[in-house]
């Protein structure tokens, strides 16, 4: 009796309770070599699982697995991004693209790596025993999420610390100059009017009350010359970035019987907050401009190649794709989990919720240019720019300026919460499965991964902090993640096979994947993905922050970084092909060869050697 592939992958669904008595296959390993598994098989009684297939921890419900992925795509990128490059971009006119890339890339690759991770059963790493010379694309794209922990908790760390300045009886300490961290230069705009004295955009004046707290007090930036000149950890920010790690390792420690519990409130209360910002900014004067200018549509702008550049990349990290969380948080699912329903609802509403957080930027920025008499693209900006100075300062100015404060931090809480739970979920699954003794310890090695993200991310909370934190932010998941996309997309469609990864997929769900995601999976999608590579690529110009320009080293150092991770790719693949013993033909079959089909291999039926493999759809 033939076994499902997925059982003989060690991917086994569920073992089902109510189902009719029959007998199945249990797969003995009798010997391994060269990667060859010999096996032999016996008849299992009804009702047993067989020793071969451990049952994996599975989402309490559904909903939990659902809130997990919405709580990861929907981050502080959506708030701080999407609104201003919309606006920037022709406005509605920006959506043509931004749509466009959604259907024939990014819903494609959302959808493939749920697929990936809830067949197989795996992390980002062990999930390449469908094609083991791509192992290595699993440790990348495990290194960039654990890079990106480094800095991302920063900026959770700050908005815990704008939080408690929020919690004040008396006005906001960013609300006016003459406090401690101020310089002589600090100027109030509400006394001034805006147009007198700002030589540039207001997004740009850095001698308001709310730059000179968010750079002065916060960063102290002033304290440092350049990311030569970082000093040491401020103890404020520290403790901080302390709540934030302790937060997190209690949300993982259990796996995701505790993490979809705790995405209930990380993943939904950002929308709670969104929609009463929304309202209330609706109601304030020069808000109708705001959104106005958000949605001019202007179809002349399409003709530029930037426009579609920035709906590509803004696609792409929106959706999260290649950071190996979707296929962490897949592997968790039942086998036969509708993910091709859950893929097409998650990332619509990502991108919907972006689309409605432009309208609550705008109405606070609209109302911010009436304010202080000037125009809606002096305001306009991105970026920690935007939720740590322009907006705390519009919020100032209301009634109830403290209230509006702490509803507004308490949403960045929960945007990168959630968010930078999913990506130690990928480091922690990743690895995991890939070492038993690490997944024997969970919780220690849970421990281990929050103790080094916080030790290395003192670096960036010190003076001159914010400069390591823009190299990271630039080099670490930047050109890399797109090459391990990249990858990850060939590995799949081609040398796996489009066909028998539809199959896989029939096997889940009882249903092929239609001809358009087939499509879009072997030339559209890895297209799509070279496409912005080479845009990166070319795009790159040298760091600056503000007026400050990167010394020439330190773009050395951020390209390392950047390396550091793509390297493990073909590194990897010659330490296989070292590995296997064999002629160079055998050792690159065993090496392009599902790991269940290796004693093909020794048949000499290997499917990759034939043309047809390459050609089928």
């Amino acid at each position: 009796m033939k076994q499902p592939r997925s059982q003989q992958r060690g991917s086994p669904r569920d073992c089902p309770s109510a189902q009719p008595p029959k007998k199945d296959v249990e797969l003995i390993l009798v010997k391994e070599q060269n990667g060859v598994q010999y096996t032999s098989s016996s008849l299992l009684e009804p009702g047993s699982c067989g020793a071969a297939a451990p049952q994996r921890e599975t989402w309490g419900k559904k909903i939990d697995f659902l809130l997990s992925v919405i709580g990861f795509s929907v981050d502080l990128a959506n708030v701080w991004r999407f609104p201003y490059l919309c606006y920037k971009n022709g406005g509605g006119a920006f959506l043509i693209p931004y749509i466009l890339f959604l259907i024939i890339a990014g819903m494609p690759l959302f959808y493939m790596e749920l697929a990936l991770g809830q067949y197989n059963r795996e992390g980002a790493a062990t999930v390449w025993k469908i094609c083991p010379l791509f192992k290595g694309v699993g440790y990348a794209v495990i290194l960039i999420a654990l890079y990106v922990g480094f800095y991302y908790n920063v900026i959770i760390a700050w908005s815990l610390y704008y939080l408690f300045a929020s919690f004040t009886m008396e006005e906001l300490p960013w609300t006016k100059c003459g406090n401690l961290w101020n310089s002589q230069n600090c100027t109030d705009p509400k006394r001034t009017n805006g147009s007198t004295f700002i030589f540039g955009p207001y997004s740009k004046y850095k001698v308001t009350p709310a730059a000179e707290f968010y750079e002065r007090r916060v960063l102290h930036l002033h304290e440092s010359h350049g990311i030569q000149d970082v000093g040491l950890p401020r103890w404020q920010l520290t403790l901080c970035l302390l709540v934030v790690v302790i937060v997190l390792f209690f949300s993982l420690w259990k796996g995701v019987k505790t993490s979809g519990k705790v995405v209930w409130i990380t993943a939904t209360l950002p929308y709670v907050v969104l929609s009463v910002l929304l309202i209330h900014g609706l109601t304030l004067p020069g808000a109708y401009d705001g959104i106005k200018a958000y949605l001019n549509i202007d179809f002349r702008r399409l003709k530029e190649p930037t426009v579609w550049i920035d709906a590509a990349t803004q696609i792409f990290y929106s959706l999260g794709a290649g950071f190996g969380v979707l296929i962490a948080f897949a592997s968790y699912n039942k086998f036969d989990n509708n993910c091709y329903r859950d893929a097409l609802m998650t990332s619509t509403i990502n991108c919907v919720t972006s689309f409605i957080s432009g309208f609550a930027i705008f109405s606070i920025l609209g109302y911010m240019a009436h304010e202080y008499k000037v125009k809606i693209q002096d305001v306009a900006t991105e970026g920690p720019g935007l939720v740590f100075i322009l907006y705390p300062e519009a919020i100032s100015t209301l009634n109830g300026s403290t209230f509006w404060a702490v509803v507004f931090f308490i949403m960045l809480l929960s945007l990168g919460i959630d968010s930078s739970m999913g990506g130690m979920e990928a480091v922690i699954t990743g690895l995991a499965d890939d070492f038993q003794i690490l997944k024997i310890h969970r919780k220690l090695f849970t421990l281990g991964v929050c103790i080094a993200t916080f030790l290395l991310a003192l670096f960036c909370i010190t003076n001159g902090g914010i400069y390591v934190l823009t190299l990271l932010d630039t080099f670490a998941a930047g050109t890399s993640i797109l090459f391990a996309v990249l990858m990850e997309a060939i590995g799949v469609s081609w040398f796996y096979g489009v066909d028998r990864f539809s199959e896989d997929i029939q096997e889940m769900m009882g249903f092929k994947p239609g001809l358009y995601w087939r499509l879009c999976w072997k030339f559209v999608s890895p297209a799509f993905l070279l496409f912005v590579v080479i845009v990166s690529v070319i795009n790159f110009k040298p760091l600056t922050y503000d007026e400050y320009v990167f010394p020439s080293w330190a773009n050395t150092v951020g390209w390392v970084v950047a390396s550091s991770s793509m390297i493990l790719v073909p590194a990897y693949i010659v330490y296989k092909l070292l590995k296997v013993q064999g002629t160079f033909k055998q050792r690159i079959a065993y090496c392009i060869t599902p790991e269940n089909e290796h004693h093909l291999v020794t048949q000499g039926n290997v499917r990759q050697f034939k043309l047809q493999h390459w050609l089928t759809i």
